[in-house]
């Protein structure tokens, strides 16, 4: 980080606002070749949590250029890794507390970009999120506010954005863990303003986790990433050794880049084998119905939708 950029950082969130101007020269200073050191990172982040107000202009830059940190800035790109993330929930736990709306959608934009992060940053981005929805409040970056202590249609949103996003904890499906934060903001809000958003999302998502179907190599490690990268970069071999190297390391591979006839059929027998409840998820289910003792109307919802009313 240039001496220029300490100082300028230090000047602009000496009142505790920004302005968009600012921010533009911030942007030209930090970012001019679109890579941030972690130096700058941090004294981005130290900013944001000097800042009593934040335009529009300064959430865009926080989240844009430390995003592109956390996500990019170490081969193999798209891939965070544990030093990384690591990093990350220790800035955002700084205070003890998700400090900022700018705070949260850089934690959603990380899992909307990346293929795929360490399970410790999955549980932090779950933990953060249901507080940010049960007690946030103020504006968020999309002309929304949150709410404490019901769910509107901005923090169904912002949930939808999460559990469905690539780098989330089951891609393109819900996963375990993020099914039982659906559950618990549901008992916690039961009685409260919910929008009909939510009331969807919770049917949706719970119904996701117990008969979607998601590939079990939808993602991959970072460190199987760093390996399949190496292994297209090598210029050393030829075809013939190539094709060499693809038999021995994957020898599923040849299917999969040159098409199988069965493929179709034996997807279409996955997702049908997923759509059936399976004992041991028939079990979660009534353990959470048992929760309140009856059942509710949003559990009422997710079973008509279960049985195809």
């Amino acid at each position: 980080m240039s001496v220029h950029f300490g100082e300028l950082a230090k000047k602009v969130g000496a009142d505790g606002a920004i302005s968009g101007e600012d921010v533009l020269a911030l942007r030209r200073e930090a970012w001019p070749d679109g890579r941030i050191s972690q130096t700058e990172a941090e004294a981005i982040f130290a900013l944001n949590r000097a800042l009593t107000s934040q335009s529009a202009e300064w959430v865009d830059f926080f989240v844009e250029a430390l995003g592109e940190y956390v996500v990019n800035q170490r081969a193999p790109t798209g891939y965070v890794d544990s030093e990384n993330a690591a990093w990350l929930m220790a800035q955002i736990d700084a205070d003890g507390v998700l400090g900022s709306m700018a705070e949260l959608e850089l934690l959603i934009r990380v899992f909307e970009r990346a293929q795929n992060v360490p399970g410790a940053l999955k549980d932090c981005a779950i933990s953060q999120i249901e507080l940010a929805v049960l007690e946030g409040t103020g504006p968020t970056r999309d002309g929304g506010a949150l709410e404490a202590g019901n769910v509107n249609a901005t923090e169904a949103r912002l949930l939808r954005r999460a559990i469905f996003a690539p780098a989330s904890e089951r891609p393109a499906a819900v996963g375990r863990k993020e099914a039982d934060m659906l559950f618990r903001l549901k008992d916690a809000t039961l009685d409260a303003d919910n929008a009909p958003e939510w009331k969807q999302l919770f049917v949706q998502g719970v119904a996701n986790y117990l008969q979607g179907y998601s590939s079990e190599n939808a993602q991959i490690s970072r460190e199987r990433a760093s390996e399949l990268q190496a292994f297209m970069n090598d210029t050393a071999s030829g075809v013939g050794g190539f094709l060499g190297k693809m038999a021995v390391s994957a020898p599923n591979a040849f299917g999969i880049v040159f098409g199988r006839k069965d493929a179709g059929p034996a997807r279409e027998e996955h997702v049908a084998a997923a759509h059936e409840l399976t004992a041991s998820e028939n079990e979660w289910l009534n353990a959470k119905f048992a929760v309140n003792g009856r059942i509710d109307a949003y559990e009422k919802a997710l079973l008509d939708f279960l049985a195809g009313k």
